[in-house]
């Protein structure tokens, strides 16, 4: 018999609960969402999230982004295993039963969609084992937006029966998440070899691992073709104009991998200034915008710090400032044609430099405040 829902109090605390084992995950390839399993001590996403990754970076409530090891992969059933942040005490949460779950039950659909830090959709399981490519699926009327993929999907009672894994285009609310019963399977299989880079053979199932790879390209089972990170490059590289970008961070010191934030999306800091950088390919232009802070709330300070905004632009040759709701933001543009390491390194080193200066001085003089963040 199907459960009923939660009423509204349990709902919150259910969400509440997962909030800091929920792992935001980015790469130059993409960004998703992921959840951390105490009981085998793994972070749990799909393996569309990490792409061809060796190594992504992930970030959640109660640690500061850092980089994290992909231990396994399994295109098979879109799975991905990833190396635990050290040092830090994340709090338990329970894989369920999926012979439990029926039609009709209510369920939680937990990520990060659209790069956003949180956030959970309540639905109704529309049809237990929705067949596709062989493996059995929860189909749920609960919205699966990107950046949602690779979280949890939570029963009424907080267990965690599924993965999301995807949605049909086009479909209204048609969401799918991997049964927990096939990701319980994976995770006791790699449990032999955690913290060994290992792929699942997408046509026998077995593991293969850099010790029992056959000549170094072949599942030992089946004879199918595996490429396992460490001894066969297979991890997809920057090119172009996003590689230029990327080199250019490097060389003003910032780290790359953590800066990466999806596909042609960067974030850096500068003393107290968050700056985000994209790539337009469609309009051919790159846009870095450092996020300085909010407009003051005492109104006499309102017309002086217009007047001193507008009065600085004449100053800038490359950079602007200006107003973005009540964000205030120092930004610049280069068009992809004009970008080469030396400009982009003038210009971003300019940027940063006037983004902390221009920071601290609107806190001081004219009463601005911290961007609030998540």
């Amino acid at each position: 018999m199907s459960m009923n829902g939660p009423d509204i109090g349990i709902t919150q605390k259910l969400i509440e609960a997962f909030q800091r084992v929920i792992i935001q995950i980015s790469s130059h390839h993409g960004s998703g969402t992921g959840f951390y399993v105490r009981e085998f001590d793994t972070i749990v996403t799909n393996k569309h999230v990490v792409g061809e990754q060796s190594e992504v970076t992930i970030s959640g409530r109660d640690f500061e982004k850092r980089l994290s090891n992909v231990w396994y992969s399994d295109s098979k059933h879109d799975l991905a295993f990833l190396e635990p942040p050290r040092g830090v005490e994340l709090p338990e949460v329970r894989l369920g039963d999926y012979a439990q779950v029926s039609d009709g039950d209510t369920v939680i659909a937990i990520g990060h969609p659209y790069g956003l830090s949180y956030s959970a959709t309540q639905g109704v399981v529309s049809k237990m084992d929705r067949i596709r490519d062989g493996i059995r699926y929860i189909q749920i009327d609960a919205a699966i937006n990107p950046g949602n993929s690779g979280g949890p999907l939570v029963d009424a009672h907080g267990e965690i029966i599924g993965v999301n894994s995807f949605i049909i285009r086009g479909g209204d609310n048609l969401g799918f998440a991997l049964p927990v019963s096939y990701l319980r399977t994976a995770l006791m299989m790699y449990s032999g070899t955690r913290g060994k880079v290992a792929i699942r053979c997408p046509t026998c199932d077995h593991l293969v691992t850099a010790e029992n790879i056959d000549n170094g390209k072949y599942c030992p089972s089946c004879g199918t073709g595996i490429t396992i990170p460490g001894i066969e490059e297979m991890e997809s590289r920057p090119v172009g104009i996003t590689l230029t970008i990327e080199e250019i961070l490097q060389e003003l010191g910032k780290d790359v991998k953590l800066a990466r934030m999806g596909p042609d999306n960067w974030e850096v800091r500068e003393g107290s200034a968050r700056i985000r950088i994209s790539y337009n390919h469609e309009n051919s232009f790159i846009a870095a915008d450092a996020y300085l802070c909010i407009l003051p709330k005492e109104p006499a300070f309102i017309k002086p710090l217009y007047a001193y905004l507008l009065s600085e632009n004449h100053f800038l040759d490359d950079l602007t400032l200006s107003c973005h709701h009540n964000n205030i933001v120092l930004s610049c543009i280069i068009y992809d044609l004009d970008l080469n390491k030396e400009r982009g390194a003038s210009t971003f080193r300019n940027l940063f430099l006037k983004a902390d200066h221009y920071d601290d001085l609107l806190k001081v003089e004219y009463g601005c405040t911290d961007i609030l963040e998540e």
